[in-house]
């Protein structure tokens, strides 16, 4: 398995992948941190889409998957890396739920036609259909993973509880969607032992709601008092473009076909049992 971005969900599938056999390698930015991988036994080459890769890193490996968001110039992986990318078996591409676009609330399955609205998901849609151009031209069989918000340890509701940032927007039919990294990484490991061709796949817990509510409940996990909840036009002028545009939309996403294609079992079934692992669980 070769991963292109060994970030915060990439270095999950790793280690998960690792440990179920498979030989791991991938990119990350830079060298002090592919030293640390190397270390623990994922060969780890620098790249930051911005050069190729010596053909020598991607090696032998039969499965590929890409975490790296696009930009405007596209998918770097695909502009660099082609050449080595058509001698894989199976390419797996990690893209947004964002590709859908504003539901109002209802709910979407992989049979919705996506209608991105934000530059950010219209990116990603186009590098879905990069990779499928890929993956014709290699004939190979592909993966497309949508994923919603993403959490897991040092990186959730929690965090931001005690670090003192977390806010309750109250914006009347807003739903978001999440998923536990842990999660992530046994949906794809899956799909790579049983891949099947053209596949594309919702990672997604069983429970969208307001991130108000998930805020409430991380503070109830942690003993502190819960924000009081502010009218979403009083709190839209003080926040960032990027907030902003994360509450622009608003949708439900399904995600049986991971449980019936992929045989998946959510660990994490709603963001409750995720926080509570994440509190209970030792720190490192």
């Amino acid at each position: 398995l070769f991963i292109f971005g060994l970030g915060y969900s990439g270095l999950e599938i790793a280690q998960l992948a690792k440990a179920q056999g498979w030989t791991v390698a991938g990119t990350c930015r830079s060298a002090e941190k592919a030293a640390g991988l190397r270390a623990g036994g994922i060969e780890a080459h620098v790249f930051d889409g911005t050069a190729p890769l010596p053909a020598t890193a991607f090696g032998a490996s039969s499965h590929v998957l890409c975490t790296i968001a696009p930009g405007q110039a596209g998918d770097p992986a695909l502009r660099f890396a082609a050449p080595l990318l058509k001698q894989a078996r199976w390419l797996g591409y990690l893209s947004t739920t964002g590709v859908y676009g504003d539901h109002a609330g209802g709910w979407v399955d992989e049979d919705t036609p996506p209608n991105p609205g934000q530059p950010r998901s219209i990116e990603r849609l186009a590098a879905e259909r990069g990779w499928q151009a890929m993956a014709l031209e290699a004939a190979a069989k592909l993966a497309i993973f949508r994923l919603p918000g993403i959490y897991g340890p040092g990186r959730s509701t929690l965090d931001q509880v005690k670090a003192g940032t977390a806010r309750r927007i109250d914006k009347p039919g807003q739903f978001f969607c999440r998923a536990h990294v842990a999660d992530i990484a046994a949906t794809v490991v899956k799909a790579m032992a049983a891949p099947h061709a053209g596949s594309i796949y919702n990672v997604a817990d069983d429970l969208p709601v307001s991130t108000g509510e998930v805020v409430a409940f991380a503070c109830e996990l942690l003993g502190r008092p819960v924000p009081p909840s502010i009218p979403w036009e009083e709190a839209a002028p003080s926040m960032s473009e990027m907030a902003r545009s994360f509450y622009a939309e608003s949708r439900r996403v399904k995600n049986e076909r991971i449980k019936r294609e992929l045989g998946v079992v959510l660990r994490y079934p709603t963001y409750r049992e995720g926080l509570t692992a994440i509190l209970k669980a030792p720190r490192p």
